[in-house]
């Protein structure tokens, strides 16, 4: 044998062994029982050994002892089938099964907080915030952890700085979405106003959005909020339950005489409401829900649509308000023109602007279907406002009066 050829040789047994290694290696790393996977590559190996040397060297002498030697292979190849058929039969069917179960690729880690909210719900608020600490440490940016520990802090131990501090621990961390920041801060407001009645805290929380997320849809809420925290009114957050104190009705009324009878309340002076508002924007001009009020007072008791439509269309025109929003005004600014008496083509082009914002949305949909039954809604309003009460009996005392009758 050549130099080349032991070479060549040498170098197949090498790479040989390097495979067959790095197979048993990966099949004893990947085996649910490795001791029993050990078992089968040594059982392996003592029936490859036994056909190599005895059965092959049986086969090649011939004659009846060939036979022998090919009976034995036979053998041990059954026997090599019966070892590894659980093996070939997971090889054909991974492929099939991965599109389902995703194969061997190992789960992505997740924080768990199960015992951290059974601690919370045996009343141990400490214990709970010990454990969700424990996953914070391995999961330093998870939104949920901290929101959870906030919440005990607030809500359990009652205490809202400890609150605030992982809020803002939370906010300072680089990579979270916006959406994220602003709930954070939200959220810590709101605990704000419903545990303590702090405006000032609520309104610091409110203030960072606005500083952290400028431009951006959050910032207007925010201001928003802001706007109403001047209100006393307005110490509750928005998934309270607002409660009514109604009181005793007068009893035996139709016993009750006409200087007796009840009165209802009188309504607030619109001219005062007008100036409320108006002050109240100049303070503070990102205030949307009192821009939509002053609009509607300008419409129905001032008879002035143009001044209700400059006012909405500065809140329709303004960058970054929730498309939501700004279908809302338009759908209003709408109302209030069938309410005026506009012809036909100017609500049906404020309809359209819902329809070119976004023709694939449920809104365009809806506006669809208002401009298909717009002059009939127009023509009900023009019959509504004819209709009034005693326009056809205003001369029922003539009628009183009058022959035949």
């Amino acid at each position: 044998m050549s130099v080349g050829a032991i070479i060549k040789l040498v170098l197949t047994i090498v790479l040989g062994v390097v495979v067959v290694g790095y197979i048993i290696w990966h099949t004893l790393r990947k085996a649910e029982d490795p001791a029993r996977m050990a078992f089968r590559w040594m059982l392996s190996a003592g029936l490859f050994a036994f056909m190599y040397f005895k059965a092959g060297s049986m086969a090649e002498a011939g004659g009846e002892e060939a036979a022998v030697g090919i009976f034995l292979t036979v053998i041990c190849g059954l026997t090599f089938v019966f070892i590894w058929r659980h093996s070939i039969a997971s090889l054909i069917a991974k492929p099939f099964a991965a599109l389902y179960d995703g194969g061997d690729v190992p789960p992505e880690p997740r924080p768990a907080y199960s015992v951290a909210q059974a601690r919370r719900k045996q009343g141990n608020p400490a214990e709970a915030v010990l454990e969700i600490q424990k996953q914070l440490e391995r999961f330093p940016t998870d939104v949920e952890g901290h929101m959870l520990m906030a919440e005990v802090q607030a809500h359990d131990l009652k205490d809202l700085p400890a609150a605030e501090a992982t809020i803002q621990q939370l906010v300072a961390q680089p990579g979270h979405v916006p959406a994220n920041t602003a709930f954070a801060l939200y959220s810590m407001a709101d605990w704000y106003l419903q545990l303590a009645k702090d405006r000032d805290g609520a309104r610091r929380c409110l203030e960072q959005i606005t500083q952290l997320l400028p431009d951006t849809e959050f910032a207007l809420g925010a201001a928003n909020r802001i706007a109403h925290l001047v209100n006393p009114h307005v110490i509750r957050v928005p998934q309270d339950r607002k409660t009514y104190a109604v009181k005793e009705g007068v009893r035996n009324i139709g016993l009750l005489g006409s200087q007796q009878q009840p009165q209802a309340p009188e309504a607030a002076d619109p001219a005062q409401l007008a100036g409320q508002y108006i002050k109240h924007l100049e303070e503070h001009p990102l205030d949307t829900e009192v821009r939509e009020k002053l609009a509607i007072l300008y419409c129905d008791h001032y008879h002035r649509p143009d001044l209700a439509t400059g006012e909405l269309e500065q809140l329709i025109s303004h960058p970054h308000q929730p498309h939501r929003m700004v279908v809302h005004w338009l759908n209003l600014l709408a109302d209030l023109q069938v309410r005026t008496g506009s012809d036909y083509d100017t609500a049906r082009q404020t309809l359209q602007r819902i329809i070119d914002r976004d023709p694939n949305a449920g809104s365009a949909q809806v506006a669809r279907n208002r401009i298909d039954r717009l002059k009939l809604e127009l023509k009900t309003q023009q019959k509504s406002e004819g209709l009034k009460l005693g326009t056809y009996e205003q001369n029922i005392g003539l009628k009183q009066g009058s022959p035949g009758h």
